[in-house]
């Protein structure tokens, strides 16, 4: 069996990769655009292309390529070939080319980025060698480098996103108590955040929260606090919590609360308080 067989890496300048181009089915793939630009659909799902841009790809993947012209590199490998690497490494590939995945899209920075390229271009440098005695061997071993590399990357951009999102969920939760009065809407968080909504509603859920109910929730508390503790009319109530009137407000309450203001306001004289 040739090593080409189960190994290849391939350097490409400028090249425009057909449509279907990249089909083996047996082999993972990791490609990485070192400059150009262009359009690929990793199983169904559109991605542009462009400088700095590593995409990890499981066997068995549906590729299509639309206009490109690109330059970087393509590593491609079977299992069989992996088994050729040490075991410390096998973790890292299963994150990567995990079954369930269709794809990874990688932006590193440009040092973790520039130091994968000189990884690609040793390995490549190596498989383009005549054949030796031990080149498969050599060639797993820069396997084992080049996907412990990438799943660093992956870790690190992973962290920083968990980090960046962290932060975000902290001002939504500073500005619904800021300003939660008079902003009622989910956009209009995500406007003063400067994120989309989709981002925002992301965020909160993986902290386990509802970014429109912890908005609702404000309100709620607030007029209740309103309510129980002072004198203020509903009408007073609903103006500063930034109500159309007080029939909007009434309906408000109620519908979170099940009682209507007074109602609420009537249980608490009623036990002096």
């Amino acid at each position: 069996m040739q090593i080409s067989d189960v190994f290849t890496i391939e350097k490409f300048r400028d090249k425009c990769f057909g449509p279907t181009e990249l089909t083996t089915e047996l082999f993972n793939k990791i490609l990485v655009i070192e400059k150009g630009r262009g359009e690929l659909e990793l199983a169904y799902v559109p991605h542009t292309i462009s400088r700095g841009k590593v995409y990890l790809i499981g066997k068995d993947k549906r590729v299509v390529f639309g206009e490109n012209k690109i330059s970087g590199y393509l590593l491609q490998f079977d299992d069989s070939f992996w088994q050729k690497t040490p075991l410390s490494a096998n973790n890292c590939k299963e994150v990567l080319f995990n079954r369930s995945i269709d794809s990874f899209t990688l932006i590193p920075d440009k040092q973790h980025f520039d130091h994968l390229l000189e990884l690609l271009e040793l390995t490549y440098c190596d498989f383009e060698l005549p054949d030796y005695s031990n080149k498969p061997d050599v060639l797993a071993a820069y396997l084992k480098v080049i996907i412990i590399k990438t799943a660093n990357i992956h870790f690190l951009l992973k962290a920083d996103t968990s980090s960046y999102d962290s932060k975000l969920f902290e001002r939504f939760v500073a500005l619904v108590s800021e300003k939660g009065n008079y902003l009622h809407k989910v956009d209009d968080h995500a406007d003063a955040l400067g994120i989309s909504t989709r981002k925002l509603s992301d965020v909160c859920k993986s902290k386990g929260k509802n970014a429109k109910k912890m908005i609702l929730q404000h309100l709620v508390n607030e007029a209740k606090k309103d309510l129980q503790f002072t004198s203020r009319s509903i009408k007073e109530i609903a103006g500063q919590l930034h109500f159309a009137n007080p029939y909007q407000f009434s309906n408000f309450f109620k519908n979170q609360t099940g009682y209507s203001p007074n109602q609420y306001r009537d249980q608490f004289v009623k036990i002096g308080i």
